[in-house]
């Protein structure tokens, strides 16, 4: 990547972190509790270079809402015949591997990734770097933080809210910002932004939805001539989703 290229050349030398996975999500909302990943994009970095990159549409047993397909691009149809996550997570595991994860709000991602392994009784616990928290700090100036925003700034090549090409724009925004800030940064010592921190997010695994809840979801199908797919539904979902027929169709 140039911007780690012209770290190399300067004639100081730092000890940024250069080698980490940059992933970016796109997603049916923002709560990782009730919502669900559609697509996952990673692009492994080592010595400031893109070595490896990865994505994959996720089918998230739900149909996307309108504001979302407009957002994104992504259409019912593509995720319709795609690897649900608990197919996917392994592969995607086995990409990443130990290493550190870069994101622009890479909590948010993370936590959508803890959830989803938590729910599928695997481990998933990493050390980020966080672009977002270094842009809130150093471009205060700035009208927005976003990443759409930062890489019109920077001129930086991106295709917003598609998750390969955020997460191969937040690699290259990272370059620039250890270029431009990362001297000053180190100054905070452990506290530096350019350091990994451990993420954090607590998940609990979801629940099957109760036979109880099968039976009402069953009649108020069966009554009003609808068609669900309750049999992927959690506790929660089934809950959710009784509460919604209820007041769409009474009992």
């Amino acid at each position: 990547m140039q911007a780690f290229s012209q770290i190399k050349e300067a004639e100081w030398r730092i000890q940024v972190t250069d080698s980490y996975v940059c992933i970016d999500l796109e997603t049916t909302g923002l709560d990782p509790k009730r919502d669900k990943i559609i697509e996952i994009g990673a692009v492994k970095v080592e010595a400031g270079q893109v070595m490896a990159q990865w994505e994959r549409f996720v089918n998230p047993r739900r149909k996307l809402e309108e504001r979302i397909v407009e957002l994104t691009g992504i259409r019912d149809e593509q995720l319709m015949d795609a690897p649900t996550i608990g197919e996917i997570l392994p592969e995607f595991l086995d990409f990443v591997e130990d290493r550190v994860l870069l994101g622009h709000g890479v909590l948010f991602d993370f936590s959508f990734l803890k959830k989803a392994a938590v729910n599928e009784r695997m481990t998933f616990e990493r050390q980020g770097i966080d672009t977002l928290r270094i842009a809130r700090k150093y471009l205060q100036d700035l009208e927005s933080r976003s990443l759409g925003y930062l890489c019109q700034y920077y001129q930086i090549p991106h295709r917003a809210h598609r998750a390969l090409e955020d997460a191969k724009a937040t690699a290259a925004l990272y370059g620039r910002f250890a270029r431009d800030f990362y001297e000053k940064e180190e100054q905070e010592g452990d506290k530096s932004l350019f350091r990994p921190k451990q993420l954090l997010y607590q998940a609990k695994r979801d629940t099957p939805l109760t036979i109880p809840q099968k039976e009402k979801l069953y009649k108020l199908m069966d009554k009003h001539k609808l068609v669900i797919d309750y049999e992927s539904l959690t506790r929660s979902e089934a809950s959710r989703k009784i509460d919604q027929l209820l007041a769409k169709y009474g009992r």
